[in-house]
Order: C-alpha cells, then structure tokens, then sequence
C-alpha cells in the first residue's frame, strides 16, 4: 500500500495534476495486537438489526425477571439498549463460525440458509460459493446458553437447563455478552437464558492500577498459589470481592490468609483428638449441651450459618468470608476452644469431657462445610479425617439453621465474661503485668443479675485472665492502690505486685476518658439529626441511645476515678 501510494503520486506529478505535498496530522488506528496501522475500506458486511431485539431484553431487566447485581449496573445495561445501532456481525478473520451466506457466479444471487445448497435458488446455476467471512466471535457467544443443549431440538437437557440460575461475569461484556445473549434468548426460546447476573470486581494491584504487562504489575496467580497455597489465595479474593468494587491485591494480604488457613489446621488438629468413638450421626444431630461455652458456641454457630447463607444469597461474597473468619478464629479458636480446655483435658469429669468433644466436633464439621466453596482443599482434607460415612465434603449438604437454635441469654451470659475478661487483658498490657504474673482483680458491679453470671463463671475469667483469684462486690469503698477498667458500668480493679504509678495510671485514664467522649460526641451528633431519628431503623436508634447512656456512665466513673487518684 505504501508502494501504491508513491506511484499514485508520481502519476499525479507526471500528468501535471499535483498542487502541492504537505504532512497531514491526524489519528492513525493501529491493530492492537500487531500494531500495524489500520485504514477503513468500504466493504460490503452483514448486520443484525438491533431494535427490535432490544425491546423484550429491556422489559426482562425491568419487571424483574433478571436482576442485575450490583443493581447501579441497570442503569448502564440500559443505556446501552436504548441507544443500540445495527450490529456488524461479519468478521475477516481466520477461525471462527463461517456466516451461512453463499453466492451465485452466474447471477449474483444471495443466500441465506440453515443447511448447505447445492444449486441457486434462482437460477438453479450449481456454480455457487460460501462467503469467506466468519461471525462475530459475540453472535456465536449470544447462542451459547441454548445453542450448547441441543437446539434447536427440544432436548431433556435443554428444558432441564434453560433457563439457568445465575451467570457471574465481567462488567466489560455485559453488553458484548450478556445484554446478547438475553436478547438471543427471549428471541429463539421466548424466555430470559438466566434469572440473575453478578457482575465480578475486577483484581488490581496494591496501588489500585489495572494489572498489564507494560506495567509490570501483573500477579501471576500460578506464582501466589505455589508460594501461599491455593485456599490462601482464594480466601483472599472472596473476602477483598465487595460488591460493585475492584480488589486491590497484595502479596501480604494473601499471607495475612495463609495465617488463617494454618490456623484452620491447628484448631482442626486439637478437635480430631478427641473424636475417636463418635458416628457420623452423632455428629450432625448431638444432644443439647448442658455446659454454658458449648451453648454459647452452637447458638453462635446457628446466627453465623444464617448470616453466611443471606450473604451468599445475595452475592456478599466478602461478607460471608469475613462472617466465617470471624467466627472461627475469634470466637471458636480464640474463646471456645480455650474455655473448653479443662474439658478435653479430663478436669471437669468423663461426661464434659463426651460433651464438648462431640460439641466440637459438630461445629468444627458445620463450619468447614461452610468454608468448602472458598477453601476446597483443607476442608476436604480435615473432613477425610472426621468420622463421616459420605465420600466427600461436596457432596454433603450446605449447613442449614433457624432462628430456634439462637439462644441470645446463654449469648449475653458469653458476651459478659468475654468483656470482662478482655477489660482484665486490657489492664495486664498496660501495666506491663507479666503473662505468668497472677494477680488478684475485683468488679464492682451494682447490678445483681450480672454479679450472679460473674459469680457462676469466675473460674473461667481467673483463667482466661490469668487471675489469682476474683472477687465480686455490689456496694462497697473502692480498692486502694489499684487500676480500674470500665465495662458495661462495671469497675473493674487489679492489684499488681508494684505499687501503681499515679501519674501514668491518671494518663492511661485520661486517654479513655478522651475516646469516651469523642465516641459520645459521635452518637449525640447522629441523635441530635432529625433526619437520623425520621428514617433510621427504630432498633438503630435505640441502640445508639442506649450506646449514649453507657458513654455517660462510663465517663462518669472515669471522671471520679481520676479524681480518686489525683487526691
């Protein structure tokens, strides 16, 4: 071409016709594979006419019969349609499904048809030639929910799946691919080819850049699996995959879950050493526990089964990562199984010992059914282990619980000796007491019931806490020489060997007293809103008054016990 256009010119300037030669700007297109440049021909193409096809895929988006998740993607899926133009949809190009039309040598004429001629439908000439052209990669992609069952034959196996439940994509084909196949569908099969779409995150890197390798940025996954193991990695991804935003990917995310992914193992391991004897039966269905931790846990297990079911459901894949890491790590690793200790250790007797084996053992085989669609392998490992008859963990049912199997006082009776023992911990690293140093702790409590819970589970807080031992007072003059800890209107003191430092046990006060406010000043902003008071749920706005009382109280013995301290 570049030939051509020099003799093109020498002819122009030979026959005297050549005005002048001057550089022209403009944009020159360039093949984005090859880089060769790029100039429109005029060419005869095939189109598909759009409009019609974009009526009937509209109203299914519009009354429901597809949702779109993240559901502000609607709006773009409807720009589109309503500004579609015809669609080209011959490509010349080496692979691809061949476009049906074929030509007459001797009299033009243009076919179009399903099965091979072998002469011309006008003039009977069997002189006839198939287009070189391909179809658009997209047109043979809109017939693939029907197009891969057999149709146009009315087969078992497209009427069993057609229409399918759900199609998981990237937001970069939802015209290309999906607003096509919904068109193509409702077309040929008069029905939508899916009810809901989830358009996926798209996976940058730290800094928030799309991955290329121009960059340099790109994260092999190859690598990652190799290095942090293949759950590790896809943990990360599901819990950084919010909906409707991109996941910026670092290597010490995916390590932060390689931690987690041991500790699944580690706390599987303490579990199976205690599970010899137990049937699969016992297992799924055990009898309700008498002791308050394994109580807690089952009720605990129930709400976290129902929260990562609704988070699934509703494509909150973070979410239901998120739910489950937090159970298992700070409530089964970090409470349970520590308050289950002196029962698989023999202490508390033969019975607790049966007891909370089989209540660990049925909560640690729930949860890894719950983890199996994001960690396959570790769970399929550790499920192997556990004594159940069935081949594998995916083919065993989704964990299922109801309301009735939350028990909220065996839960609050939990949330008191986790709050207080935290405040005792709290207390411990500040005054820089030594882990093996056991010192003595009092709460004052006003508030009968909750000294009567503290009461039944003081063992478990001296343990927990590291505690010599715990003494539990209604009324009465505050300890000397001690440092406090405020928590839910409760005092609580320690006594460490050393006398305390009151110029630092003022400042450590003083630093709560400040947090205190700043989160009263917060809830009191959001109370003090009309439009909060007027829209939020009735049981948000309780709760935040409720936050606010106990921000006064606490701010109120915080004052006093600094007053204490500084006379």
């Amino acid at each position: 071409r570049y030939e051509c256009r020099r003799k093109v010119v020498n002819d122009l300037q030979d026959g005297g016709y050549l005005v002048s030669v001057a550089d022209y700007e403009h944009s020159v297109g360039q093949c984005y594979r090859c880089q060769t440049v790029i100039e429109p021909i005029i060419s005869r193409q095939w189109f598909v006419k759009m409009k019609n096809l974009a009526g009937p895929a509209m109203e299914a988006v519009k009354d429901g019969r597809i949702r779109i998740y993240p559901d502000n993607w609607e709006k773009t899926y409807f720009e589109w349609m309503n500004n579609v133009r015809d669609w080209c949809i011959s490509r010349q190009i080496w692979w691809g499904h061949r476009i049906p039309v074929w030509t007459c040598r001797k009299c033009d004429e243009l076919m179009v048809e399903v099965e091979d001629p072998t002469a011309c439908a006008a003039c009977g000439s069997s002189d006839i030639q198939q287009a070189e052209d391909v179809l658009d990669t997209w047109f043979s992609s809109a017939l693939w929910p029907f197009s891969t069952m057999g149709w146009p034959e009315e087969t078992q196996t497209l009427k069993k799946f057609y229409p399918t439940s759900c199609l998981i994509t990237g937001f970069d084909i939802l015209f290309f691919w999906v607003a096509r196949m919904i068109m193509m569908g409702m077309k040929f099969m008069d029905d939508v080819p899916f009810r809901e779409v989830y358009i996926h995150a798209l996976v940058r890197d730290a800094e928030g850049h799309k991955m290329s390798k121009s960059r340099g940025n790109v994260i092999d996954p190859l690598v990652m699996i190799d290095r942090f193991g293949a759950d590790a990695f896809r943990y990360t991804l599901a819990a950084f995959a919010a909906m409707g935003r991109d996941i910026k990917l670092a290597e010490d995310r995916i390590e932060g879950y390689r931690h987690f992914i041991n500790k699944i193992w580690n706390a599987s391991g303490l579990v199976l050493r205690y599970v010899d004897g137990f049937r699969e039966e016992e297992i799924l269905n055990p009898p309700l526990p008498d002791a308050q931790h394994n109580r807690w846990i089952l009720s605990r297990l129930s709400q976290v089964i129902i929260s990562v079911t609704n988070s699934l459901d509703t494509y909150r894949f973070n979410e239901t990562a998120n739910l489950i890491y937090q159970f298992f790590w700070h409530e089964f690793c970090d409470w349970y199984l520590e308050l289950a200790k002196p029962s698989f250790y023999g202490e508390a007797g033969e019975s607790a010992l049966r007891e909370t084996s089989l209540t660990a053992a049925h909560v640690l085989e729930a949860v890894l059914r719950l983890m199996h669609p994001i960690v396959p392998f570790i769970t399929e490992e550790i499920w192997q282990r556990l004594p159940m008859e069935g081949e594998s963990i995916m083919l065993a049912p989704f964990p299922m619980a109801g309301e009735d199997g939350i028990n909220p006082e065996v839960e609050e009776v939990a949330n008191v000796i986790m709050d207080v023992t935290t405040a005792i911990r709290n207390l411990r690293t500040e005054l820089e007491v030594q882990p093996s140093q056991r010192v003595p702790a009092t709460v004052l409590c006003h508030d009968k019931k909750m000294a009567a819970v503290l009461s039944a589970n003081a063992a478990d807080i001296i343990r927990l806490a590291g505690l010599e031992g715990l003494e539990i007072i209604e009324k009465g003059e505050k300890p000397a020489d001690v440092s406090i800890n405020i928590v839910r209107g409760m005092e609580v003191f320690i006594r460490p060997d050393t006398r305390v430092d009151v110029e630092a046990e003022t400042l450590r006060l003083g630093r709560a007293l400040q947090k205190a406010s700043a989160e009263l000043e917060k809830v009191e902003c959001k109370l003090q809103n009309p439009q909060f008071i007027r829209k939020a749920p009735g049981e948000v706005v309780e709760k935040n008054r409720n936050t606010r009382d106990e921000l006064n109280l606490q701010i109120l013995k915080l004052k006093q016990n600094m007053e204490r301290l500084n006379a």
